[in-house]
């Protein structure tokens, strides 16, 4: 029983884990006319998922002492993280946009996480912490969910959406919209200065 349980679970995650970022990743390409900002955010939602997953197994075996984790969490905690990841993706990649077309793209880019950073920051926190109470719970499953999806909440609104994704941006410069600038006329004389 316990083995196809196992079985079921690593199945599933085959499927429904490549679904989830191929869909999500079509529906940023179609929101901000790109297709490299859409690679970039993808590969973070992954970097934050995995870090808390590694986070998590942690505390699970070193504070919690839990024999294992359910074979349901990781499938079930990447459903959650990827979602509300993507949330916090839109809310601020679509803010850099509208700032790139006004500013050109290094001082977008900064105006963009400045206008989102506390509300991200502060939806984060109290969702981490909403999640967290979940740790109370006498079922090993909910102390598992809640403390996956807490850490992986406030590893993706701390460091990820805060520092990883705008480092990206800069470091990729106007390449990140890449094939459609949001300006037609980035890169003329009048943004020259501030395209860097």
């Amino acid at each position: 029983m316990d083995l196809d349980t196992r079985n079921s679970s690593v199945r599933d995650a085959q499927v429904v884990m490549p679904l989830v970022l191929a869909v999500i990743l079509v529906i940023l390409a179609l929101l901000l006319r790109s297709l490299v900002a859409p690679v970039m955010l993808v590969a973070t939602v992954v970097l934050s998922y995995l870090a808390s997953l590694g986070a998590s197994s942690l505390l699970f075996q070193h504070v919690f002492r839990f024999a294992a984790m359910d074979y349901s969490v990781p499938l079930m905690g990447f459903v959650f993280l990827v979602a509300l990841g993507v949330d916090y993706n839109i809310f601020l990649m679509t803010r850099v946009r509208e700032e790139v077309a006004k500013r050109g793209h290094k001082p977008g880019v900064l105006a963009g996480l400045r206008g989102t950073g506390s509300v991200i920051t502060s939806a984060g926190i109290v969702l981490a912490a909403t999640f967290a109470t979940l740790s109370v719970m006498p079922l090993v499953f909910m102390i598992e969910m809640g403390t996956l999806v807490a850490l992986g909440v406030l590893i993706d609104t701390l460091i990820v959406r805060s520092i990883v994704v705008p480092a990206l941006a800069l470091d990729l410069r106007p390449a990140t919209w890449w094939p459609c600038l949001p300006n037609p006329t980035y890169g003329s004389a009048a943004n020259s200065g501030t395209a860097a």
